[in-house]
């Protein structure tokens, strides 16, 4: 899996104060997207233990208290990036306390693969749905068009 960007302190993409990740990879390619530099699966940058350390460090960092890690992309759910958003999900919940995961996708939760299943049962919650411009509504907390639905799946 390849990443363009890791915020470690974050307070836009979800609540509270996030580490954030933006992988790439998106089959979508959705009209108007604000990320299509990250649709390519080998753009940005190989995604390695030492950034996968980093994230359980700092979600773990009392200096800076993190709600939790947020995932989007590109797409976390690219059939190209399961392997990895599986292993990080799961180390995230068996190393860090209370800590919730959000995932940002365009695939819909009704399409999901039973591998895309698997990493969607380790998070907490999912904004589904791909971008559609003729939707977009900036006035939206967490999403940009109004076809796109928050799923609360489980409480951190």
């Amino acid at each position: 899996m390849n990443y363009h960007q890791y915020y470690p302190v974050d307070v836009v993409n979800g609540p509270g104060t996030r580490c954030t990740l933006f992988v790439a990879g998106c089959e979508h390619k959705c009209r108007g997207c604000y990320n299509a530099t990250t649709w390519r699966t080998d753009s940005g940058k190989p995604f390695d233990q030492q950034l996968e350390d980093r994230i359980i460090s700092d979600l773990n960092d009392t200096r800076i208290i993190r709600q939790g890690l947020s995932l989007s992309g590109g797409d976390p759910l690219h059939p190209h990036n399961l392997s990895a958003i599986l292993h990080l999900v799961k180390r995230v919940r068996q190393e860090t306390e209370h800590k919730d995961i959000w995932l940002w996708t365009g695939y819909t939760l009704a399409e999901l693969s039973v591998a895309q299943q698997q990493v969607v049962a380790e998070i907490n919650t999912l904004v589904d749905g791909k971008f559609i411009k003729e939707l977009r509504d900036p006035a939206l907390i967490w999403r940009g068009s109004s076809n796109q639905h928050i799923h609360y799946l489980r409480p951190a």
